[in-house]
């Protein structure tokens, strides 16, 4: 069937075992096996394989095109049984670092990009905890954040432009376009001006529908962000575009806006004991007041893991293991003295100068005597990069380190407004005490009231399927009791599609339904994802064995 691809096509097909086995995982708790892997060289060849999926769409139904770049995504979101297309090979180019921006291709990993962007002392700020291993591609297509959102926002709010492939095959710009630009795109004949003319019904006619869905929560990745494509002065579909999985069309180029970071920073760490995360929501709503830059959390279990595998740490802090080692002996203090903390906060407090930056954090250190907790101000950027590093590679030590379990990420990113966390969390705390043999590791941005659980499972197990079920149901339904989102920062792939129409209303669901059948008319784009999700194909393509 792919013989008539090689022809028309000038970058490569892989349909090999070796390769079908790799493009069957991401970082999810999914296997699902492609047919076939496409690494195409450029938009050319987008619209090319675009073209063939339309042509032989009535003969083969299943036939659709899922796009991946760094493989990193938690929900499912580039798993396919038809054909996977790879931007990491060929669509890997940094174009032009500017003034107060950037130009880069979505293949690009962010470390690389970082790299590259510091040269000019510049940063986009809002890369995830994963930003080791993943792609541009992927946190634009989830809309990510991380530890930096507290501050600066999401990646949707850094994206000045982008290009994209859609369903004609032919490659578009997409940004903010005042009303007289609008009108221009709406007389366009074709797709474009289909798309542009539909989409401004839709939210010019939903506006106050739109508007209460919208999630009341400083994150949000979950569903299409129809509510901030008008914000009555222009009309940007890039802001559907972004976090849409790839379900809309295939980015091609993506333009940042860029900050300059500030040059000195301190960290207030801040250790809890069992006895303290009663108070812990108070705790984190009295450090805000402060105003810290970034505000983290891990559990013990994930310190633990950190301590065990110090020479895990080494080539990352480019340090070696006597110094790493002597960084820990705090911690290991707090083992001889009556055990580890349940709980670490990292408040960053940054700044202009250190004498500034640790002027703050001091104050906010002192403050923290009403609730008689341990603390400690770091010394040396060495000193806060270990909290940090551990903290962003939480997820990665599970998945690398712990044997004969698998990370199951399924209620991995849930995010409710911070000054709730006093209520919220003992009630969630509940939820997960019904289920005593379940191992779970809590990190996350504890200052946008975003928290990842990552329970450990043998996803073999019989009674696992139906864990994942009852206990999703459950924390869904507290998080939406309390007006949150099921996902923060991760999106929603196989895992949480089916919990949209739960999550916004079936009003609203049926208008994200109209956006997917507006852009990709012939469902040519990752289907199965944000709509018509099928939670029994989910749950027949759990992963077993590592």
């Amino acid at each position: 069937m792919f013989d008539e691809l090689k022809q028309i096509l000038k970058g490569d097909i892989a349909f090999d075992e070796a390769t079908l086995k790799k493009y069957s995982r991401d970082a999810s708790l999914f296997e699902i096996r492609p047919a076939a892997v496409v690494f195409p060289k450029d938009a050319e060849d987008l619209g090319s394989l675009v073209g063939w999926i339309a042509k032989n769409k009535t003969q083969n139904p299943k036939l659709s095109l899922s796009a991946r770049a760094g493989g990193s995504d938690m929900t499912g979101g580039p798993l396919t049984e038809s054909i996977v297309v790879d931007f990491a090979r060929y669509f890997n180019r940094i174009k032009e670092v500017g003034q107060d921006y950037a130009i880069v291709e979505p293949g690009v990993y962010y470390r690389d990009f970082e790299k590259e962007t510091l040269k000019y002392g510049l940063l986009m700020p809002s890369f995830p905890a994963s930003r080791e291993m993943c792609a541009i591609g992927g946190m634009v297509a989830n809309n990510a954040g991380g530890e930096k959102t507290l501050s600066y926002g999401k990646v949707t709010d850094f994206v000045l432009e982008l290009k994209a492939v859609l369903a004609d095959g032919h490659e578009y710009v997409f940004g903010p376009l005042l009303p007289q630009e609008l009108a221009q795109k709406i007389q366009a004949p074709g797709l474009e001006g289909d798309i542009y003319r539909k989409l401004w019904d839709i939210v010019q006619n939903n506006a106050t529908l739109l508007a209460q869905a919208k999630p009341k929560v400083s994150k949000n990745s979950s569903g299409y962000y129809l509510w901030d494509v008008w914000d009555g002065q222009r009309f940007n579909l890039a802001k559907v575009l972004v976090g849409s999985q790839g379900t809309l069309g295939l980015i091609t180029e993506v333009k940042f806006k860029l900050i300059k970071p500030n040059p000195s920073s301190r960290l207030l760490v801040i250790f809890l004991k069992q006895k303290d995360l009663a108070h812990l929501g108070e705790v984190v709503n009295h450090i805000l007041q402060f105003k810290p830059e970034t505000f983290e959390s891990y559990d013990d279990h994930t310190l633990k893991l950190a301590i065990r595998f110090i020479p895990a740490f080494v080539k990352r802090l480019k340090s070696n293991v006597i110094s790493l080692g002597l960084s820990f002996l705090p911690e290991f203090g707090m083992i001889l003295g009556g055990g580890l903390p349940k709980l670490v906060l990292t408040a960053e407090f940054t700044g202009q100068s250190d004498g500034e930056v640790l002027q703050r954090a001091q104050t906010a250190q002192a403050s923290l005597d009403e609730f008689n907790v341990r603390s400690r101000i770091t010394k040396s950027e060495f000193e806060a990069s270990k909290y940090k590093i551990i903290r962003r590679e939480s997820f990665n030590l599970l998945r690398q380190k712990v044997k004969n379990r698998q990370t199951a990420p399924f209620i991995d990113d849930i995010v409710v407004k911070p000054n709730v966390l006093p209520d919220f969390l003992p009630q969630l705390e509940a939820i997960l005490k019904t289920y005593p043999t379940l191992i779970y590791t809590i990190a996350g941005h504890v200052g946008d009231g975003n928290f990842h659980i990552i329970p450990l499972m043998d996803l073999s197990d019989p009674h696992a399927a139906q864990i994942i079920a009852e206990l999703s149901d459950k924390v869904y339904d507290l998080v939406f009791k309390f007006k949150g989102s099921m996902s923060a920062e991760h999106n929603d792939g196989l895992i949480r599609g089916p919990y949209l129409a739960k999550m916004f209303g079936p009003e609203v669901y049926r208008l994200f339904e109209q956006t997917k059948k507006i852009f990709d008319p012939l469902n040519i784009f990752n289907p199965g994802k944000k709509v018509d999700t099928d939670q029994k194909f989910a749950v027949e393509h759990l992963k077993h064995g590592s």
